[in-house]
């Protein structure tokens, strides 16, 4: 969407007095049938991801696909050259699967290793991080966010976005300082 200035606008922004009515208002925007819209306050608020209709994240299959690449990958580094390339024979320990528990420690320790990177670069890739500049910083109001402010943004990428339908939704769930946040 673009203003006839030629601005693109990002969502429209509305403040919230306390906690428990941005809850409120969090319930009554999933109601209405968005899908693209965040809530920013400055502590975390118990029951909001129920409120805002967030089902559990798939982050934790990701890293569970990284936790086992990480250990087939120390089995093959381990089992391959002791086993196959170069099995050696010393004072009569084999060489074959009863290996298995001197191999556990290197195991253990590739499957948390790429269970972390693999968290890590999955969290900032659903996040769309890095960001270094959001659209909601162009708001002046939107600096009390980390002190006393509670905002819900409706964005403009959503398929039910209108300009007045916004307003009138922000306006009935008791939103203050509407406003129209721009991308630049």
């Amino acid at each position: 969407m673009i203003t006839p200035s030629g601005n693109r606008v990002y969502g429209m922004a509305a403040e919230y007095p306390s906690a428990a009515s941005l809850y409120e208002a969090a319930k009554q925007v999933r109601d209405a049938g968005f899908k693209r819209w965040d809530v920013h306050s400055p502590f975390p608020i118990h029951g909001m991801d129920d409120a805002m209709g967030l089902g559990k994240s798939w982050l934790s299959a990701v890293v569970l696909v990284g936790g086992i690449t990480g250990l087939l990958t120390a089995a093959v580094l381990e089992f391959g050259p002791s086993s196959y390339l170069y099995p050696v024979i010393v004072h009569g320990k084999p060489t074959n699967f009863w290996t298995v528990p001197a191999f556990f420690p290197i195991m253990f320790e590739l499957t948390i290793l790429f269970s972390a990177f693999t968290a890590f670069s999955t969290m900032l890739t659903m996040n769309f991080l890095p960001r270094w500049n959001h659209p909601m910083f162009n708001w002046e109001r939107f600096k009390r966010v980390t002190n006393d402010g509670f905002f819900l943004v409706l964005e403009a990428r959503d398929p039910r976005f209108s300009e007045n339908e916004a307003r009138e939704l922000l306006e009935r769930t008791g939103g203050r300082h509407i406003t129209v946040v721009h991308e630049e």
